[in-house]
C-alpha cells in the first residue's frame, strides 16, 4: 500500500483514478490543479504522485520541475497524448514513468509499485566497498549516496537506479532494454525514450560537460556503457 497523489483537472478521471487506487489498497489525496498538487505534496508528503500532462494554469510539465525541485518524490506522468514530444517533454522534466489516458487501473497499479520498488533500492548482500571513485564522483553503495568534488549530488530514485547499474560493471555494454528491465522493471519490450531522458538527466548532473561524457557514455547502435576509471 502506498499513499498517492493524484492531480488530474478532469473531475471524473481523478475521481475513477481515486476510486480505482483505493480499490487496489492505496491512500489516495486529490488535487484538480497543478498548485494545489504542489501545496498537498509539500503537506502531505506522499509516497508518489500521477501527474496529469493537460492542466490548466500550471500545466504538468512545470509543475513536474516544481516538484521534483522540492525532492526526490517518484512521479508517474499522465497523458492523454502518445506524442513522442510530450512524452520525452515529461521525461525530461523529471518524471520517472508515463503512462497514456484511458489506463487500465491494474495497468497504472503496476507502473506504481514498480516505480516505489525502485524508490527503495536494494542493499547488497555482500558489504560493499566503503566508496567507489570514478574521478572527482564518488559512489557510496552502502550509504546510497553520490557526490561529485565533494558536493553531495542530488538524484532522483531512478537516476541512482540508473547510475548504480551502469558503475556495478564499468565498460560492459548494456542494451537500452536491459536497463529498462533492470531500472524500470519492464520485462516487455518497453520504451527506450524512458533510457534516453534519463540519461541526459543523469548526465546533467554528473558529468563536467554533458554533451562529451565521460562516465554514461553511448555506445551507438547498441546502448550505454560506464567508463572505465
Amino acid at each position: 500500500m502506498a499513499e498517492v497523489l493524484v492531480v488530474e483537472d478532469d473531475a471524473a478521471v481523478r475521481e475513477g483514478l481515486e476510486l480505482a487506487l483505493r480499490r487496489q489498497g492505496h491512500v489516495v489525496h486529490t488535487a484538480e490543479s497543478g498548485e494545489a498538487g504542489i501545496e498537498l505534496l509539500v503537506l502531505r508528503r506522499p509516497d508518489i504522485v500521477v501527474l496529469d500532462l493537460m492542466l490548466p494554469g500550471m500545466d504538468g510539465f512545470e509543475t513536474c520541475r516544481r516538484m521534483r525541485a522540492s525532492g526526490p518524490i517518484p512521479i508517474v506522468m499522465l497523458t492523454a497524448r502518445s506524442d513522442d514530444f510530450d512524452i520525452v517533454a515529461g521525461l525530461e522534466a523529471g518524471a520517472d514513468d508515463y503512462v497514456v489516458k484511458p489506463v487500465e487501473p491494474r495497468v497504472l497499479d503496476a507502473r506504481i509499485r514498480a516505480v516505489l520498488r525502485r524508490a527503495v533500492s536494494e542493499r547488497p548482500t555482500e558489504q560493499p566497498e566503503p566508496e567507489e571513485r570514478h574521478g572527482d564522483l564518488v559512489i557510496d553503495r552502502a550509504g546510497l549516496e553520490v557526490t561529485k568534488g565533494g558536493t553531495p549530488v542530488s538524484l532522483t530514485p531512478t537516476e541512482l537506479k540508473l547510475l548504480l547499474e551502469l558503475s556495478r560493471t564499468p565498460g560492459q555494454v548494456y542494451s537500452r532494454q536491459q536497463i529498462l528491465t533492470a531500472v524500470w522493471d519492464h520485462d516487455y519490450l518497453g520504451d527506450s525514450r524512458l533510457v534516453d531522458a534519463c540519461v541526459q538527466r543523469l548526465r546533467a548532473k554528473i558529468e563536467d560537460v554533458p554533451a562529451k561524457p565521460e562516465h554514461v557514455q553511448t555506445v551507438r547502435g547498441f546502448g550505454y556503457r560506464f567508463g572505465r576509471s
